[in-house]
């Protein structure tokens, strides 16, 4: 019984983390120009990596929820955040520029090392 309960649970937040990048990914067409803003001025193409890396977000969430392919895709959310990564430091750096407490945008930068490890839990096969 407890392993069916781990088990069940393992996909409860497998799912809610794959729905957060999903809906984020979504955002990225809904809210392009409030992405755009966070964008680091010597990265090029502003519209078209907002856009792109939309579109890898809504595609890697979905991927994960795939057995077969669950693996690949958090590799592929750990290289996703990694790379976004400069654009949240940007953001934080310009702060002033955003309707956003700095302080929030400060504690948002040791929450992506948390998402990493938690996308990086999905890299290996379930022991339970």
């Amino acid at each position: 019984m407890a392993i069916e309960t781990a088990r069940i649970l393992r996909r409860v937040w497998k799912s809610a983390f794959a729905a957060l990048f999903i809906v984020g990914g979504l955002g990225h067409f809904l809210a392009t120009d409030s992405y755009m803003k966070i964008m680091p001025p010597y990265l090029p193409c502003h519209r078209e990596l907002v856009l792109l890396s939309g579109v890898f977000e809504v595609v890697l969430g979905v991927l994960l929820l795939v057995p077969r392919t669950s693996r690949l895709a958090a590799w592929g959310l750990i290289a996703l955040l990694i790379a976004v990564f400069p654009a949240n430091v940007y953001m934080y750096q310009h702060a002033g520029a955003f309707s956003v407490a700095p302080i929030i945008l400060l504690l948002r930068l040791p929450i992506q090392g948390l998402l990493i490890l938690w996308a990086y839990s999905y890299t290996k096969p379930p022991t339970i």
